[in-house]
């Protein structure tokens, strides 16, 4: 859920995708956020005698046997509710890994995703796992929009690489093939992610180009951007690839939506952790070089068929 501040924009680099690549057991609809995980939301907790990392979380955490992570759930399928209510997704499951190496419970805890970072700086979270891509900007508090320092940053452990797609009413899609096909359109996009900046630098380059206006639309969340697009009120959304993808095939059992054009600006995913928290940030990264290095990992991203995003190592701060 790539947002401000961003994945640096100096050109979309293109990467060709195709919507099967999404491949997800079952026809989960996409919901509404709830107010927060359950233990039964997949995470298991492990004793610390059967955790072969439990000694490198700091004692604070390992004491306590929980780390409480700040999550958008509302970003199927990376977090989101199925049917049932239950929060599951891509980062549940990777948590839920990590708890074993760890010997701790993974808690995830719902809110905005403009207000994540600002969670951890505040201590509400100990961690944020949310689609958020590692970002030079946010690695060093700095905000995209005005290029000012507005806090301390965080360090990011990195697990998963997404880029970032368009998509269209099914039918519709007014000739959108490349972002440059914006101008003279109305574009919904959840507010502070990287769409919404990306779009913001497209609708400069439609007024720098002198060609009709680019407007943008923003939104709480990725649902209320399409819940406008369905209604006609905007001709086209952008979010992460494996999102815009698990909406294609899965809303309105896949014919609400299409993707038009390639995957743009592919970028890492980082769990983001505060940066005088370092003894944490190396607990989380040497879980997850473990689960990538016993199998799990590989398990996990294919079962939710986003096998293009896999990493072989987790990067500190690895996002430009």
């Amino acid at each position: 859920m790539t947002a401000s501040t961003t994945r640096r924009t100096t050109g979309l680099r293109s990467r060709t995708a195709a919507v099967g690549a999404i491949a997800v057991a079952g026809a989960l609809l996409l919901t509404a956020c709830g107010d927060q995980t359950k233990k039964d939301n997949g995470s298991e907790s492990a004793s610390t005698s059967a955790a072969p990392l439990a000694d490198k979380l700091p004692a604070s955490v390992r004491d306590k046997g929980v780390i409480n992570v700040g999550s958008d759930i509302a970003y199927a399928p990376v977090e989101y509710k199925d049917e049932s209510g239950k929060v599951v997704g891509i980062d549940l499951d990777i948590a839920a890994a990590m708890g074993k190496q760890l010997g701790v419970e993974f808690k995830f805890q719902n809110a905005t995703f403009d207000t994540l970072i600002g969670g951890l700086a505040a201590k509400r979270y100990d961690i944020a796992m949310s689609a958020m891509t590692d970002t030079k900007d946010r690695q060093e508090g700095i905000d995209a929009d005005t290029g000012k320092k507005v806090g301390a940053g965080v360090d990011f452990v990195d697990y998963f690489t997404a880029g970032v797609s368009l998509y269209t009413n099914k039918g519709d899609d007014q000739g959108i093939k490349t972002w440059d096909d914006l101008c003279g359109k109305t574009i919904a996009v959840q507010r502070n992610t990287f769409s919404h900046d990306l779009a913001k630098d497209q609708a400069k380059k439609c007024k720098d180009n002198k060609k009709e206006a680019l407007k943008i639309e923003d939104f709480a969340t990725n649902p209320e951007a399409e819940t406008r697009m369905r209604s006609k009120g905007a001709d086209v959304v952008s979010a992460d690839y494996p999102v815009a993808a698990y909406s294609v095939k899965t809303s309105g059992g896949g014919d609400y939506f299409e993707i038009v054009g390639d995957q743009v600006e592919a970028g890492p995913y980082g769990i983001a952790v505060a940066k005088d928290n370092t003894e944490l940030r190396d607990a989380l990264q040497a879980a997850v070089q473990a689960i990538i290095d016993n199998g799990e990992y590989e398990k996990i991203i294919k079962k939710w068929g986003v096998e293009d995003g896999a990493v072989t190592e987790a990067k500190v701060n690895g996002g430009s």
